[in-house]
């Protein structure tokens, strides 16, 4: 199996399904509140960011998924920078609405990513990156159990004409284990 196919992942927490337009009207009543999180990728129009990630898909460089709670769209993820003959993917580009932050929704996604990244499509190697200011996001990843592997300093150019330091992490095969063990406990509280 690719990284670049489509598929459905679920569980007893969330769905993810590929990303369509579909999709629009539900995620642009996710980005409410999210205003304040200028290091982050919520879209100024959902439509255009929809658009795009079909765009990247039709590619080969993203996997893109509505992340569905309840059957409603509660915010976006991907596969990203796909490197399909090294089989080497990052989760990114993921943005959740207010009512699904904190909740088991990120860690289930999360576990579901990774499971089939690494057990699906051989994986060697699943990359995170976040801004060096997004210390909610850098905080999360650093739980699942992902190793820092540095920082991009002057990366890219952010929202608002700031620069942004990315922070990259990663998780390899043989680490793959304990992280799905520490997924599958904190969802068992």
């Amino acid at each position: 199996m690719l990284l670049t196919d489509p598929i459905e992942l679920a569980d007893e927490h969330v769905r993810l399904i590929p990303l369509s337009t579909d999709h629009a009207d539900d995620l642009a009543r996710a980005t409410a509140g999210l205003e304040y999180a200028w290091y982050t990728s919520v879209p100024a129009s959902v439509p255009d960011d929809i658009a795009q990630r079909l765009a990247w898909r039709n590619e080969g460089h993203m996997n893109p998924f509505a992340v569905l709670r309840d059957d409603v769209a509660v915010g976006m993820t991907t596969f990203c920078n796909i490197d399909q003959p090294n089989r080497r993917v990052e989760i990114g580009h993921t943005w959740l609405s207010p009512t699904a932050q904190r909740t088991a929704t990120n860690t289930a996604a999360k576990r579901l990513l990774l499971g089939h990244a690494f057990e699906r499509c051989g994986a060697i190697a699943v990359e995170f990156r976040t801004s060096w200011h997004n210390r909610q996001s850098r905080a999360a990843i650093e739980r699942l159990g992902a190793k820092q592997d540095g920082v991009l300093r002057n990366h890219r150019l952010g929202p608002h004409g700031t620069l942004r330091d990315t922070v990259v992490y990663s998780l390899l095969p043989h680490e793959w284990p304990a992280v799905k063990l520490g997924l599958e406990a904190r969802l068992a509280r």
